[in-house]
């Protein structure tokens, strides 16, 4: 079969078509016209897996920093799943065309998998093979799993450190790795925010403010081994904050207001779509003129529902000007930082949902953190109103049972009971969250007022601002245990990793206690 003609090679973009099998995958039987060095250098990736299907994704680039090093043609990749690894047991296999138009990178649906088990997968163009990733379905909606793993990360600025912790992450036994944001860092060379950082990381380029300009500075952080080898082993769910975009921007309103509004909005446009190319998320999250749709819910058996929201696309802008602050539009009810569509997407699921455990995947702190007149307005502290109502939708007769928030955007780790009233110590807690620190991204200036005012903040059941990581979660039919996993520095990319501490939540009490 022949994948010449435009229109079948636009045709094979869209549906995925078998190729030309052979003992190292399909072969497109068109030769791809492209220079001759190995184009899988940005590695692997599967995610938002379900019970009978995973995407997988790659990109093309055999010369990743300088532009991808493509030509301006599309290429056939063939792609094959395997049940074994060592692919003697091949499920499913097909052909996709890279376009030039999405930086070559392919985002294949595989379907009619089996749920709840691991598969091997590889992608192959002329007589360059990938390396080999592994993945996993959900289990069937209708089972009833005894335990599931999963881990969740946030924060990797390139510039402040190695990427250690994905290191130990990938030793971990998961079923999946949820992504908070802060992938990227659109920060210039000149942005580093710890002196002395890791030296030789430092970004490419200035500022990226345009779609070759992001495109790059995805393909400098996925060059990284570790944050590769993560990706290879385990399915992925991810979501973003602001700096994939700019730090702090609020829907269409940049943090810096020296440039058009216009302006913004396009580089909000590129940048979105440079996300998408470097991300394993399904075809239908393609950014269009309306945005992308990120906010979504997995579910894994009756055990763990997971909803996943985008709490920066939609969200007003931050009242008091932005910052450490406090005034009288904290409180105001219209705000949202989710907009009022994904605010009901969020409570009409989890009142419907039957799992055992309710998850809330986002991005900035939700318990209160602030104090006198000091609150980061750019986290919940900022949208108290709509805080106030899921609370009370958490603490409520259609709230779900066993709701916990994990968390990430603030580079420390926290454990906080969700309370109604954080100026109550009596007011009820209605449900757990977790704050896992950074991968690399820096909180030395702050660790000292927020140690200073945790004794007015008897919510906050743990802090650490010192240590880089990520959190581990297991959950099985009774309990749920967090694991904050942590290196001794981000200096070097082969310093140890350690247990800092374990925190448990047991089925129907809310707030979690030491393991």
């Amino acid at each position: 079969m022949l994948l010449g003609g435009g229109g079948l090679l636009a045709a094979l973009a869209l549906t995925g078509c078998r190729g030309t099998a052979g003992a190292d995958g399909p072969t497109p039987t068109t030769a791809p016209a492209f220079v001759d060095r190995d184009p899988f250098t940005l590695g692997v990736a599967s995610g938002d897996p379900l019970p009978d299907g995973v995407v997988l994704w790659t990109r093309l680039a055999p010369d990743p920093r300088a532009g991808g090093g493509m030509p301006d043609l599309p290429v056939p990749v063939g792609w094959q799943v395997a049940s074994d690894e060592r692919f003697r047991r091949i499920v499913r296999e097909g052909v996709v065309v890279a376009q030039p138009a999405r930086a070559h990178a392919v985002h294949v649906e595989v379907g009619d998998l089996e749920p709840a088990r691991w598969y091997w997968y590889r992608f192959r163009v002329g007589a360059y093979r990938s390396a080999e990733g592994r993945t996993r379905t959900a289990p069937a909606p209708d089972s009833s799993p005894g335990s599931f793993a999963f881990a969740f990360a946030s924060c990797q600025d390139w510039q402040n450190g190695f990427y250690t912790a994905y290191h130990d992450l990938a030793d971990q036994d998961l079923d999946l790795v949820v992504h908070l944001g802060d992938y990227i860092y659109e920060f210039g060379p000149e942005g580093k925010t710890r002196p002395g950082a890791a030296p030789g990381r430092v970004h490419d380029g200035p500022e990226p403010t345009d779609l070759a300009g992001y495109r790059g500075r995805y393909a400098q952080y996925k060059s990284d081994p570790d944050l590769q080898a993560a990706h290879a082993r385990f399915p992925w769910v991810v979501t973003w904050d602001d700096h994939e975009v700019e730090d702090n921007y609020a829907g269409e309103i940049p943090q810096e207001t020296t440039s058009p509004p216009g302006d913004f909005v396009a580089r909000r446009a590129a940048a979105y779509l440079a996300y998408f190319e470097h991300m394993p998320l399904r075809p239908s999250a393609l950014p269009g003129a309306a945005g992308a749709r990120l906010y979504r819910r997995l579910r894994f058996g009756d055990l763990l529902e997971l909803n996943v929201l985008d709490t920066r696309q939609y969200r007003d802008d931050q009242p008091c000007g932005d910052g450490i602050t406090d005034c009288p539009g904290r409180f105001d009810p219209s705000r949202t930082m989710t907009g009022a569509e994904q605010e009901r997407w969020l409570l009409d699921g989890l009142a419907r949902s039957t799992a055992k455990w309710n998850v809330i995947a986002q991005q900035t702190v939700f318990a209160q953190t602030g104090l006198g007149a000091r609150f980061n307005v750019d986290q919940w502290d900022g949208y108290v109103a709509q805080r106030r109502r899921i609370t009370e939708f958490l603490g409520g007769p259609s709230g779900p049972v066993n709701p916990v928030i994990v968390s990430g955007d603030l580079h420390s780790s926290w454990v906080n009971d969700v309370r109604l009233d954080y100026d109550d110590p009596a007011s009820p807690t209605v449900a757990t969250e977790f704050v896992g620190t950074s991968i690399s991204s820096d909180f030395t200036t702050a660790i000292a007022p927020v140690t200073a005012a945790l004794a007015d903040h008897p919510h906050v059941k743990d802090f650490d601002g010192d240590l880089r990581g990520y959190v581990v979660t297991r959950v099985d039919r009774h309990r749920w245990t967090s694991d904050f996993r942590v290196v001794d520095t981000v200096d070097s990319p082969t310093s140890a990793a350690r247990l800092r501490r374990s925190w448990t939540v047991d089925d129907g009490i809310p707030g979690a206690h030491p393991t």
